[in-house]
């Protein structure tokens, strides 16, 4: 079968591997379309410090199911349009004890820890299989990226008298935005590009700053009437959104970080006791998250081309990889057809 492979930094080309094996619990799905990832940007880039080489990646998954292992339960079927839970979790370490699978300390993501989905067959353990035939199959493979944004804002427990500043309208930004608007939150997102704010503005967002052409500062005490948001989502992974998240909070706000910045961070440790600020991480999502984005899928129906912005063949997969390197600000998620 065909795969892509990133054989090391820079370098992204097609490989044949034979198909995988299935064991008496996976499920064989032939894969529709895959998402890239931010991790697969790193990874190609040679910032990915979770990564060994050769690697194929891919986590954002749209499949149908093709064969069963026979202790497959009888809930799963031939021909079903599924999703994949792309982490594993030990059942062990202490978060798995507090049912907190998505930050398991030996967590193995697809495509970054181990071999990815960017293939056309893959075989995957039943219990990681999602089934949303309500779903088209570009739209499956949206699910895993917006569940990221999705558990952060439950992290940050945001209801309806929340004020949400969202730093990065990427599609973890983007994710968030939604999550937000839709449990009643006033939203603002931040970025420097117009155009995802654009976007952001159409998923929900009440008002929208680019921080690039804009006094970040002036415009979030007007738009919250001096008091600042009571909750910041960092989704941009930059030193300088860290900062202006804990800067621009409000007194007793909450700060989520989902980025994963380049550097270490200098923290204003005045601002973070004198605000008496909870400053917390998100990591993944659990399985409640990706119920919640198939259902929000499924229901609202998003206009597609808000999210994608690319979708290319296989042969093309390593040209847009390095287009995407070039300019990685300017396109929201590239999905490789199969």
């Amino acid at each position: 079968m065909k795969a892509i492979e990133i054989a090391k930094a820079g370098e992204i080309k097609i490989v044949e591997r034979p198909l995988p094996e299935v064991g008496s619990g996976d499920v064989l799905l032939k894969v529709k379309y895959v998402g890239f990832c931010g991790s697969d940007l790193s990874t190609f880039l040679g910032k990915n410090p979770m990564v060994t080489y050769p690697r194929i990646p891919g986590h954002e998954i749209s499949a149908e199911i093709v064969t069963l292992g026979n202790q497959v339960p009888d809930s799963l079927a031939i021909g079903q349009n599924v999703t994949v839970v792309p982490y594993t979790h030990c059942g062990q370490c202490t978060s798995c004890k507090q049912k907190r699978y998505n930050a398991c300390r030996y967590n193995q993501t697809l495509g970054v820890q181990r071999d990815g989905a960017m293939s056309e067959f893959i075989a995957v353990p039943w219990e990681k299989v999602l089934v949303a035939n309500a779903l088209n199959a570009i739209q499956l493979a949206l699910v895993e990226p917006l569940t990221v944004g999705f558990h952060a804002i439950d992290n940050a427990r945001v209801t309806d008298s929340d004020t949400v500043m969202v730093f990065g309208c990427g599609m973890i930004g983007a994710g968030a935005i939604v999550r937000a608007a839709r449990r009643g939150a006033i939203v603002i997102a931040v970025d420097i590009d117009d155009e995802k704010l654009t976007v952001a503005k159409q998923l929900g967002a009440d008002f929208t700053i680019n921080s690039r052409t804009q006094d970040l500062h002036d415009e979030v005490q007007s738009m919250t009437h001096g008091d600042g948001p009571s909750v910041a989502v960092e989704a941009a992974g930059d030193p300088h959104t860290y900062r202006s998240a804990i800067e621009e909070v409000a007194f007793a706000g909450r700060v989520v970080c989902i980025g994963y910045a380049g550097t270490d961070v200098p923290i204003p440790t005045k601002l973070w006791v004198q605000k008496e600020l909870e400053i917390m991480g998100s990591r993944n999502a659990n399985p409640a998250d990706f119920e919640a984005v198939i259902k929000y899928l499924s229901k609202t129906s998003p206009n597609l081309d808000l999210l994608v912005s690319k979708v290319v063949t296989v042969q093309k997969a390593g040209l847009m990889m390095k287009t995407w390197a070039e300019s990685p600000g300017s396109l929201l998620k590239i999905l490789v057809q199969f």
